[in-house]
């Protein structure tokens, strides 16, 4: 799938292109002024590779361009605006992380989520916040930074309880069964959610039963904040998309999901059900 980060590799590599010919150098004697095995002139010509800020220096001065330097690196800013390495925001731990979302939660209204197999990091209890935390920590061998993470994102729950704010949270049967932690842990994540089901006045929350006929087979995770941003977690980056047709989408597809999900006493029933088939012994 070709995604709008790989979209935006390849025009800027377009443009580097553009500057090489205009410079009347091929991809060898460009290679040889930079230094550089000629491969990677031709990976960064065909958005095959992201090209570092120092690259993109490199590649103005040595085409006789040097005033384009900050162009290309204004067009590598936006790049990674819209797609966020976990490898770079890791960089010092999941606390900032934590913190930089704070942000987006405070200065939103009305806050919509998917979910398919995990429960939504807002409702989370500090256990299983924990279990999660030090499972990604271990994938991405990240900053161990878990009791700060936990506190950062325990923090940003208490905007639950702002008045005025409106979550509505659709999660699938899979996340009140998935052992990410602990059979107890889960329990207590479980009894927790159940108070959320019964009725916290800015939460509405939905579940989407095993058997639900789907409009569309669920994917990764999103947040909608507003109608003015999507944040959508992968296993390597997170994607910031603030443009309208893609809020469009994927408020669409939260609409799509939304419609298979039971709420209130159908969906306590559903977590209650997923309570007694843990195994406490």
């Amino acid at each position: 799938m070709t995604t709008d980060f790989q979209q935006g590799r390849i025009a800027l590599g377009a443009r580097l292109r553009e500057l090489r010919t205009e410079a009347g150098l091929t991809v060898r004697q460009l290679a040889a002024r930079c230094g550089w095995p000629y491969s990677k002139i031709s990976k960064l010509e065909n958005g095959k590779q992201t090209v570092t800020p120092d690259d993109l220096g490199t590649w103005a001065r040595e085409t006789g361009r040097p005033e384009a330097g900050e162009e290309l690196k204004a067009r590598l800013r936006g790049l990674e605006t819209s797609q966020r390495s976990w490898r770079r925001q890791l960089a010092a731990g999941h606390r900032p992380v934590q913190e930089a979302l704070a942000v987006e939660y405070q200065r939103s209204a009305v806050l919509r989520a998917w979910e398919a197999a995990m429960i939504v990091g807002v409702l989370q209890t500090t256990e299983y916040a924990r279990h999660i935390f030090t499972a990604y920590t271990e994938l991405h061998q990240s900053v161990r930074d878990i009791d700060e993470a936990v506190r950062a994102r325990m923090k940003r729950q208490e905007t639950l309880y702002t008045r005025g704010k409106q979550y509505h949270i659709v999660m699938g049967e899979a996340a009140l069964h998935t052992l990410v932690c602990p059979p107890q842990v889960l329990a207590g994540q479980l009894d927790r959610l159940m108070g959320m089901a019964a009725g916290l006045d800015t939460v509405s929350l939905g579940i989407v039963p095993f058997g639900a006929r789907l409009g569309l087979p669920p994917a990764n995770g999103f947040w909608i904040y507003d109608q003015r941003l999507v944040i959508v977690e992968d296993w390597h980056a997170e994607l910031w998309l603030d443009d309208a047709e893609n809020v469009t989408l994927y408020t669409r597809v939260w609409e799509t999901l939304k419609k298979s999900a039971v709420y209130g006493r159908q969906a306590q029933r559903l977590i209650a059900r997923a309570r007694a088939s843990l195994d406490l012994a």
